[in-house]
C-alpha cells in the first residue's frame, strides 16, 4: 500500500526553490523571453489605448458629414497602427513561446537523468517499501505536470502580469471613480477562486497519489497474470481494482468539479462587471466627466483586466497540481541514498616474480587494491574468497530480529549450502553479503577485511549472484549473457553459455545467439532464462558465488545439465548455495541449518545425517521444508 500524499505540499517554497534551480544556466534567455513578454504586453495595452483616438479623433468627426479620403485618413492611420501592434506583439509571442518550450524540455531532460540518477542511488530497502507503480508515476504523471505548468502555465502567468500591470495604469488614467469600481468587483472574484482555489488543491493531491496507487496495482496484476488465472482470482482482482479505481474517480471527480466550476462563475461574475462599469460610464458621460472614447477605451481594458483573473483560475489548478508533482519528484530525489564508506577497491592484476600488479586486462586474477597510510601508495592481496560471519545479527524491521548472533565460515574454494524453512534467513545471508543491507551487529570480514571498508560496486563485482527470480532484459541472447561483463568479446560469451549448459538450446533457436528476448524472456522457458543467469554470472568470473535457489524452477534433466555445468563453474571458487532442493546440495563441503535466524546445525551430509536432527528431517521428508 502506498503512503498517502498530504492534503497540500508540506514545504512549498524549498519545493519552488529546487525547480527554479534547474533554470539557473537558462538566465539569459529567460531574460530574454521576460523581456519579449513585457514589450507584446505593453504593445497589446497600448493597442487596446488606441480605440480611444479612433472613436473621438477617426470616426466622431465623420459623424452627420459626407465622408472624403482626407477625413477618413486619420482613421485609416489609427487603425493600420492598431493592426501592426496586434501582428507585432503576436510574432514576439510566438518566438518566445518556441524559446520557452526548448528550455522547458531541456530542463525536464534535466529533472529525469536527476531522478533516475537518484533512484540508483537508493538502498534495496527502498524498492522493497515502494511499488513500481508509485515510482513510475513520477516519470510519467508528475513529470508531466511539471511540463504543462512550465511550457503553457509560466508563459501566461508572466503575460498576465504585465498585462493587468499595465491594464491597471491606463484605467486609472483613463478613470479613476471606473477603477475603485472595478477593483471592488475583482476582490470578489478573487474571494470566490481563493474558497474553491483550494478545495481543488486538496483533491489535485488526492488525485496523484491515487493513479500512483492505480499504476502500482496495475502493474503487479499485469505481472501476476499467471499466478491470478491459475488460483481463479479474476473477480477478487477485479473488485480490487474497481476500489483502486472508484478512488481515483472520486478524487478526480472532486478536484475537477472545483476546478470547472470556476470558470462558469468567474464569466458570470465578469459579465456582471463589464455592466456594471458600462452603467456607471454613461452617468459619467452624462455628466460630462467623462468622453465615449475613453469610456469605450476603458471597456474594453476591464475585459483585459477580468480576463486574466479568470485565466488565473485555471492556471492555479495545473500550477497546483504540478507542485504537487514536482514536490513528490524532489522528495525521491532526497531520499538518503545508499552510503558507501568502504575505501578497498577491486582490480585485474597479473602475477609476476616481483609480486601482483594491476592491469585494465581482464585476467580473471583478482586482487583487493589497498591503501596505504597517505592514501598515494597501495598494496595488494589476491582475493581468496575467504568468508566469516562472527556474532552477526540483523532486522529488517524493528523487534522482529533474522539473525541472532550467527556464526559462519567459508574457506577459499568451498561450497557452503543453506537450508532451512522459508523466512529461516537463508537469502538475508546472500543480502547481507552483497551489502544490500548492513549487520545490526557484529561482523562479516571477507578475505579478513571488513565487508564495510570495502567499497560497494567493488564487493558486488567480486561475487557473482544467481537468484531464483531471473531477470532478462529486451536485446539479444548475447547482450543478456554479457550484461555480467560489458566488455566481454563474442567467443567469452559463447565459452560462458557453454560452462553453464546453455549453449546446446541457444543453437537450437532460430537466430542463434542473436535471438531477440521479449520483456523479462518471456519467450524462453523459465529453465531457459535460468541457465542464461548462470551464463551472466560465469562470463563475469567472479571469485565468490552466491547461487540463492538457482535450480528451483528447473526440471530433473536440465538439473542434471546444469549441475555439471555448475560443477566446472564452482571450481576454485567459493560458494554460498541457497537451495530448497536438498539433492542439489549433498556434495557441499558443509551444510548450515538455519532455523528461526541461528544455525542450528552445521556439517556435511554424511555428519548431519548422522546426528539424526533437523538436517535429517528435511532430507527425509519429516519435517517439510517450505
Amino acid at each position: 500500500m502506498n503512503k498517502r500524499a498530504p492534503s497540500k505540499p508540506r514545504n512549498l517554497k524549498s519545493t519552488v526553490t529546487a525547480l527554479m534551480g534547474y533554470f539557473k544556466d537558462y538566465r539569459n534567455q529567460l531574460f530574454l523571453i521576460v523581456l519579449m513578454v513585457i514589450v507584446s504586453s505593453v504593445l497589446t495595452v497600448y493597442s487596446q489605448y488606441l480605440i480611444k483616438p479612433i472613436i473621438n479623433d477617426g470616426i466622431l468627426p465623420l459623424i452627420g458629414t459626407q465622408p472624403t479620403l482626407s477625413a477618413l485618413s486619420p482613421l485609416v492611420k489609427l487603425v493600420l497602427l492598431a493592426i501592426v501592434l496586434h501582428l507585432t506583439s503576436t510574432v514576439i509571442m510566438y518566438v518566445q513561446s518556441r524559446m520557452l518550450v526548448k528550455i522547458t524540455h531541456e530542463v525536464l531532460n534535466h529533472i529525469r537523468r536527476d531522478l533516475f540518477s537518484a533512484m540508483e542511488k537508493l538502498p534495496i530497502g527502498f524498492f522493497d517499501t515502494h511499488s513500481h507503480g508509485e515510482i513510475m508515476s513520477h516519470y510519467t504523471n508528475d513529470i508531466d505536470t511539471l511540463r504543462q505548468m512550465l511550457s503553457v502555465s509560466f508563459p501566461h502567468v508572466i503575460s498576465i502580469s504585465f498585462s493587468v500591470t499595465g491594464t491597471f495604469i491606463m484605467m486609472v488614467w483613463l478613470s479613476r471613480p471606473l477603477t475603485v469600481i472595478t477593483i471592488l468587483l475583482i476582490f470578489v472574484m478573487y474571494g470566490i477562486i481563493r474558497l474553491i482555489g483550494s478545495r481543488s488543491s486538496r483533491g489535485f493531491v488526492e488525485q496523484q497519489a491515487a493513479i500512483g496507487q492505480l499504476n502500482g496495482y496495475i502493474e503487479e496484476m499485469l505481472s501476476g497474470q499467471k499466478v491470478i488465472k491459475v488460483f481463479g482470482h479474476e473477480e477478487h482482482v477485479k473488485t480490487t481494482f474497481d476500489d483502486y479505481n472508484e478512488k481515483l474517480r472520486a478524487a478526480s471527480t472532486y478536484a475537477l468539479s472545483n476546478a470547472n466550476i470556476l470558470m462558469p462563475i468567474m464569466g458570470n461574475l465578469s459579465h456582471f462587471q463589464y455592466a456594471t462599469t458600462a452603467m456607471f460610464g454613461a452617468i459619467l458621460i452624462l455628466k460630462g466627466h467623462l468622453d465615449i472614447g475613453s469610456i469605450a477605451a476603458y471597456l474594453q481594458y476591464t475585459r483585459q483586466f477580468s480576463q486574466p483573473i479568470s485565466m488565473v483560475s485555471q492556471e492555479v489548478n495545473v500550477v497546483l497540481s504540478a507542485l504537487a508533482g514536482a514536490e513528490r519528484i524532489f522528495e525521491l530525489m532526497g531520499q538518503e541514498p545508499e552510503t558507501d564508506e568502504g575505501i578497498i577497491d577491486l582490480c585485474h592484476v597479473i602475477e609476476t616474480d616481483d609480486g601482483l600488479i594491476e592491469t585494465d586486462a581482464f585476467t580473471g586474477l583478482w586482487a583487493w587494491k589497498v591503501p596505504g597510510r597517505d592514501d598515494a601508495h597501495f598494496y595488494y592481496k589476491k582475493v581468496a574468497g575467504d568468508v566469516r560471519f562472527s556474532n552477526v545479527c540483523f532486522q529488517y524491521e524493528e523487534d522482529k530480529p533474522v539473525f541472532t548472533n550467527v556464526q559462519l565460515r567459508a574457506k577459499p574454494g568451498q561450497k557452503i549450502a543453506l537450508v532451512g524453512h522459508t523466512g529461516a534467513g537463508k537469502t538475508t545471508v546472500a543480502n547481507l553479503l552483497t551489502r544490500f543491507y548492513d549487520v545490526d551487529l557484529g561482523q562479516i570480514a571477507y578475505d579478513g577485511f571488513d565487508v564495510r571498508s570495502i567499497k560497494k560496486s567493488a564487493l558486488r563485482r567480486s561475487l557473482g549472484t544467481v537468484l531464483q527470480d531471473t531477470r532478462l532484459f529486451e536485446g539479444t541472447i548475447m547482450e543478456n549473457i554479457r550484461y555480467g561483463r560489458l566488455d566481454a568479446e563474442d567467443s567469452e560469451v559463447i565459452h560462458a553459455a557453454k560452462l553453464a549448459n546453455a549453449d546446446d538450446f541457444i543453437n537450437r533457436l532460430p537466430q542463434g545467439y542473436q535471438t531477440l528476448l521479449e520483456t523479462d524472456g518471456t519467450n524462453l522457458s523459465q529453465g531457459q532464462r535460468q541457465l542464461l543467469s548462470i551464463a551472466r554470472a560465469a562470463i563475469a568470473n567472479p571469485p565468490v558465488l552466491i547461487l540463492d535457489e538457482a535450480t528451483s524452477s528447473i526440471d530433473t534433466m536440465t538439473e542434471r545439465h546444469i549441475q555439471e555445468g555448475m560443477d566446472r563453474l564452482m571450481t576454485g571458487r567459493t560458494v554460498f548455495v541457497i537451495a530448497h532442493r536438498l539433492s542439489t546440495i549433498y556434495n557441499a563441503d558443509q551444510i548450515l541449518v538455519i532455523d528461526k535466524g541461528k544455525v542450528v546445525e552445521k556439517g556435511n551430509h554424511d555428519i548431519l545425517m548422522a546426528e539424526k536432527g533437523f538436517y535429517y528431517q528435511l532430507y527425509t521428508g519429516r519435517a517439510m521444508l517450505s
